[in-house]
């Protein structure tokens, strides 16, 4: 084991911490005056659709059982999560919202097309 003498510390007399650049790995967590030092998070962006909304139904990958997805909405995530809570109270049936798609369990896509159009988006 190397021991390491005073005269080499000497070059580590002019570092100074508040010149050091931060980086992920070496951010700052916390400090004595303010404590624990929370990351301010990013708002999340607008999905952007195409504004033509496409209805489909899926069975592939999900064992014979069908799904309606919901694709192109030209609306915030806020406004997605709100429309498909508002899709899955209309329809009783379970769903979910994945990557700016959202999903309504079985077929439906007639009852989705009507009530689509009755908040005025274009559907394909």
């Amino acid at each position: 084991m190397e021991k390491i003498s005073l005269s080499s510390l000497s070059d580590f007399k002019d570092f100074n911490l508040w010149n050091f650049k931060m980086t992920n790995e070496t951010r700052l967590v916390y400090s004595t005056e303010t404590g624990r030092i929370k990351r301010t998070k990013e708002p999340k962006e607008k999905i952007m659709g195409d504004g033509v909304v496409k209805i489909r139904l899926e069975v592939k990958g999900r064992r014979g059982k069908g799904v309606t997805t919901i694709s192109g909405l030209d609306i915030t995530n806020a406004q997605l999560k709100s429309l498909t809570k508002q899709l899955k109270k209309l329809f009783g049936t379970g769903g979910s919202l994945k990557n700016g798609i959202i999903e309504i369990q079985g077929d439906r896509r007639e009852g989705l097309r009507e009530n689509l159009k009755q908040l005025g988006h274009v559907i394909t």
